[in-house]
């Protein structure tokens, strides 16, 4: 008997808080903007939401290089400003996030003070591409993306593995625009969001530290493909997809059990778990500068830290 795929349900999100004028660097250019938005108006660009133990919500402004703090009632606060680009947030400790900046590598903020110090800028002596998205898992070890200007035309992305002891490991070089990053509840298989292959990639951990069998888990279509990702209690996958406007909440089959739709602008890039049970999925839309938000059935998996 073959079961056939059930229609995923739509769902609308609201809108949870908007950055407020007072942070819109309008009319303002920025070299990011010339780069990645064709020169267009950019009066900020969201990225990396993430929640600290007292339920605030972190969010990074890619090209004017800010750490925003957003308290449970949607009141702004700005953490830090550096010549940076920030994408990517994880907490390393109680006190600082470890923030994928494309312009410096991997810089550590300190989010009471709002000093910036490098964490790690260089591979070997040589530069990054341009880091952009991160994960720990349960004993301490980093993923990290390093997409650059990487794509269907050059498809030299790159995954690390940062390991407590210090060790970097190459883990894949072949990846066209490496983005988001997340494990599943094992933490034996790390998805790859892989923006311009319009794909999530299933990349299986072994035991030696080595990859094997990399494979497509997911394809998308449209002008952009998956960017920031998230994984439930129940191991389903959910996948921001920034051309769409969407977020897709995949089962294990990759098969989207539901599809939450942006309420703000079609530019939906990554999503954290939060609220008091943590079943609240948070999104980032980029171009209005808002913060999205729907609830879930299942609470988000577990947040892990650097045990460095």
């Amino acid at each position: 008997m073959i079961t056939l795929l059930q229609p995923p349900q739509v769902r609308d999100t609201e809108v949870f808080t908007r950055l407020p004028d007072r942070f819109r660097r309008t009319g303002v250019r920025s070299s990011w903007a010339d780069a990645n938005r064709g020169g267009q108006p950019t009066d900020s660009f969201l990225e990396g939401p993430v929640f600290d133990g007292a339920g605030n919500l972190y969010v990074t402004d890619i090209p004017f290089g800010r750490i925003f703090r957003i308290d449970s009632q949607g009141e702004w606060s700005q953490v830090a400003e550096w010549d940076g680009e920030p994408n990517g947030a994880k907490f390393l400790n109680d006190r600082e996030l470890l923030v994928t900046d494309y312009r410096n590598g991997l810089m550590a903020v300190d989010v009471a003070t709002g000093a910036v110090r490098p964490f790690l800028d260089r591979r070997n002596s040589e530069r990054f591409k341009g880091v952009n998205d991160l994960v720990f898992d349960s004993i301490g070890n980093l993923y990290f993306t390093d997409q650059g200007q990487t794509g269907l035309h050059d498809p030299t992305g790159r995954l690390y593995r940062l390991r407590p002891d210090g060790q970097l490991d190459l883990l894949l070089a072949n990846v066209p625009s490496p983005n988001g990053v997340a494990l599943s509840p094992d933490e034996r298989v790390l998805f790859l969001a892989v923006t311009r292959g319009n794909q999530v990639w299933r990349v299986p951990l072994l035991e030696d530290g080595s990859v094997s069998k990399v494979s497509a888990f997911f394809t998308s279509y449209g002008p952009s493909g998956p960017d920031g990702l998230a994984v439930d209690q129940a191991g389903r996958l959910i996948v921001a997809n920034p051309g769409l406007g969407y977020a897709w909440v995949l089962n294990h089959r990759a098969e989207p059990e539901c599809v939450l739709r942006s309420c703000a602008g079609s530019s939906l890039t990554n999503v954290a778990f939060g609220g008091p049970d943590r079943r609240t999925l948070y999104c980032t839309e980029s171009v209005t500068g808002s913060v999205l938000r729907a609830t879930l059935d299942t609470p988000g998996g577990p947040i892990h830290r650097s045990r460095r």
